[in-house]
């Protein structure tokens, strides 16, 4: 990790992420203005657990052993204008199919409707990279011409010889545009912390909504 990035600091104060609400339909969501950095990922991926770190807080976003947790679209509130919503992970989880169904439909329809949505944040768990249900969410986010950023999760888990094969491995899979823009993290340690900050800095500042 370069000094330049591991010295970076944040143009907002992602600490002060507050909860701002859950929405179980879309009419639940509020206004449709500002910016939106939505994470989305496998159920499995620690989504919860990724939040939790980038805002420095146990308890933001609830966190369970048990795929699935998320079954709703939770929004918290970086600023008057910034949120970042954590949205039901999709794959495995143990919950009844109609369940999961409604959640895919919730998912769908916030990705196809929503206006102030900026970006996605993509989570692979880094054991698991790259399953068809994140491959479809790479083939919409380029049909849609919305901005992916790509997270390794749980690299904690994982050597380091292991970690660089997975991401030379998936650099060969990927399309160029999202091939340079994956980093690995952990939650547990907090690994590249200020290169997800640096992420989200780019993304609330420099794309355009709407």
């Amino acid at each position: 990790m370069s000094k330049k990035i591991s010295l970076y600091k944040s143009q907002f104060d992602y600490p002060r992420l507050t909860f701002l609400t859950t929405a179980v339909t879309l009419s639940d969501l509020p206004t449709d203005q500002g910016y939106e950095i939505a994470v989305i990922g496998r159920s499995n991926s620690g989504k919860s657990t990724f939040l939790n770190c980038i805002a420095n807080q146990r308890q933001l976003a609830r966190t369970s052993k048990m795929p699935g947790r998320t079954q709703f679209i939770n929004l918290f509130k970086l600023d008057e204008e910034r949120r970042l919503v954590d949205l039901p992970g999709y794959g495995y989880a143990k919950a009844a199919y109609s369940k999961i169904s409604a959640w895919q439909r919730l998912t769908n329809s916030y990705l196809d409707r929503r206006q102030c949505l900026c970006s996605l944040i993509l989570l692979m768990d880094c054991r698991h990279p790259l399953q068809s249900s994140d491959q479809q969410i790479i083939e919409w986010s380029m049909n849609s011409q919305l901005p992916l950023y790509i997270v390794l999760t749980k690299i904690d888990k994982i050597s380091r010889n292991v970690l660089t094969q997975t991401q030379f491995r998936l650099q060969q899979l990927l399309p160029p545009t999202y091939a340079q823009s994956i980093t690995p993290f952990s939650a547990k340690t907090c690994h590249n912390l200020p290169e997800v900050y640096q992420v989200f800095d780019k993304l609330f500042l420099n794309t355009p909504c709407g």
